[in-house]
């Protein structure tokens, strides 16, 4: 069954004009009735992607008294199951599971999350609300408020960082980890300073510590930027794999088209510099770290370094005509892998 955004309500031509504006505005009348038509509008957007995975998938939020903020996430699977929790990456949102979502259901309850200024998820406005400390708080406050004390956590790229560091922090909380396209953190950044190729394909991660220009740029001819690297030969999901589709398409650009939607998503890069490298780094939990190896921005280099900040078991598994999207990208393998592991009896490593 196909989703037809055409469906949805059309934003007025003023507001689409100025999308990228509203995230940084100071005028807090504006801000406000700019993200009350944001989360009507994705709201219904949510309802349609639901409905179109041809699975029982249910749109969920929680509120959080002391951040005062509004959680968005999609969940599959009885209640009382053990928890899968999924952190997606940029510019991702919930979607990005769809394929686990519907795979894992029968064991698990899984919930894919919008993170922190993503999707339906409430966006503050200031960079520094966006620090990783409270990103990992998140993650911590949202297992609670679901009623689970651990979970098998799935992280991939930008969600594979803080999969990684809540790992490290409360490894009590993590029954197996699972990272798709990232490296440990310490080892992307000591890699970054020694290899000059990488430096130039994360590139980005400087040109976002400027101000509002980013997301301008994201935004200008109709969100040029954002289809080529979902789309293009050299960035872009299934080369080789699944095709994302015309619809999927503009489910991921009708999202981040909606007012101030990519400020958040570009302020938890505003951060990271303050925060890496780890002071504390050693990951307690057994994990399963996938590659796609065609990934066009990080090297698989990163990827056998990582084992080393690991003592418990580690699996490394790199699939070969693989994009950076690889749970979207080659989900039938993505989905036995995970599937595996999972099911095995792990040890610590002597």
């Amino acid at each position: 069954r196909g989703l037809s955004l055409s469906r949805l309500p059309a934003l007025p031509r003023t507001l689409r004009c100025v999308a990228f504006w509203p995230g940084f505005c100071r005028v807090t009348f504006w801000s406000i009735h700019c993200k009350l038509l944001f989360f009507n509008e994705v709201e219904m957007l949510n309802i349609f992607l639901c409905q179109s995975t041809q699975t029982s998938l249910k749109s969920h939020a929680l509120y959080f008294q002391d951040s005062g903020l509004r959680f968005h996430y999609v969940a599959a699977g009885e209640r009382g199951k053990p928890l899968m929790l999924l952190l997606h990456g940029f510019p991702e949102f919930w979607y990005s599971w769809r394929y686990q979502l519907r795979e894992f259901k029968s064991e698990y309850r899984v919930v894919a999350l919008d993170l922190r200024g993503y999707g339906e998820t409430d966006a503050p406005i200031h960079r520094q609300n966006y620090k990783l400390d409270c990103l990992i708080t998140d993650i911590k406050d949202i297992l609670d408020s679901l009623g689970y004390s651990k979970c098998v956590l799935i992280g991939h790229d930008w969600g594979g960082m803080i999969a990684w560091l809540i790992a490290i922090c409360y490894p009590e909380m993590v029954m197996k980890l699972i990272v798709i396209n990232f490296p440990h953190p310490n080892v992307f950044t000591e890699y970054i300073l020694r290899h000059p190729a990488q430096l130039l394909k994360s590139s980005y991660y400087y040109f976002f510590q400027i101000p509002w220009f980013p997301e301008f740029m994201f935004s200008i001819n109709d969100f040029k930027v954002l289809k080529h690297l979902f789309t293009s030969h050299s960035t872009g999901i299934g080369r080789k794999g699944c095709q994302l589709t015309t619809e999927d398409l503009e489910a991921y650009i009708y999202v981040f088209s909606q007012p101030g939607a990519l400020s958040g998503p570009i302020n938890h890069y505003r951060n990271i510099f303050s925060c890496l490298p780890l002071k504390h780094h050693m990951v307690a939990t057994p994990t399963l770290l996938l590659w796609g190896e065609n990934d066009a921005f990080m090297e698989v280099e990163m990827a056998e370094v990582t084992k080393i900040y690991v003592k418990n078991y580690f699996r490394l598994t790199i699939l070969s005509e693989a994009s950076h999207w690889l749970q979207q990208d080659q989900p039938d393998i993505v989905n036995k892998l995970i599937w595996t592991f999972l099911k095995e009896e792990t040890r610590k490593k002597d």
